[in-house]
């Protein structure tokens, strides 16, 4: 139980910190943005072991109510690594996800805080052998920044993902780069 008072004292502070600065958002983020972003992504723990670094392109819709610093956003997402070593193996995981997003306000750029819990379909193919997939759920935490540009937003963001599976985990980082409409 101690594990988890670190983090959520972590959050309550982000929120609060957010909250004093709600009027500032409402200048740089729209009601509802839909958006796009590629980057590269780093398999990490055992997963990193078997698996060299890929990529990921994720589809997003967001919800910004007026007035308020913590808004929604709904991911659909896509990674794929490489098996290290010889063998041709590829692993994907595409999933979709439910996040809050508490928004940190400053001058020109809008940093956040994200994270929130999703439905992931892990699957594995080789050559000549086939592949296999389940299904699973996960969590994700990160952190990234808004700049405005004329008529849309570019986004920078990283993400932690855990998905637990059948006893063991899968845990990757996505570092994005995306543009909201």
């Amino acid at each position: 139980m101690q594990n988890f008072r670190a983090p959520a004292a972590l959050m309550v502070f982000a929120i609060l910190a957010a909250a004093s600065t709600a009027n500032a958002q409402a200048a740089v983020l729209k009601p509802v943005q839909v958006g796009v972003a590629l980057g590269g992504a780093m398999p990490l723990s055992d997963f990193g072991k078997g698996f060299n670094a890929g990529y990921n392109l994720t589809g997003t819709i967001g919800v910004n109510p007026a007035g308020m610093p913590i808004g929604f956003r709904f991911d659909a997402a896509y990674n794929q690594f490489g098996a290290k070593g010889t063998t041709k193996v590829n692993a994907k995981i595409a999933g979709v996800s439910a996040n809050l997003v508490a928004n940190l306000a400053s001058a020109a750029m809008t940093p956040y805080l994200i994270g929130g819990a999703g439905y992931y379909r892990e699957s594995a193919s080789a050559d000549g052998i086939g592949s296999v997939a389940a299904n699973h759920l996960g969590f994700n935490a990160g952190a990234g920044v808004n700049i405005p540009l004329a008529g849309v937003a570019m986004f920078i963001e990283a993400r932690y993902y855990r998905i637990s599976a059948n006893g063991g985990s899968t845990s990757f980082v996505p570092v994005t780069v995306g543009v909201k409409f």
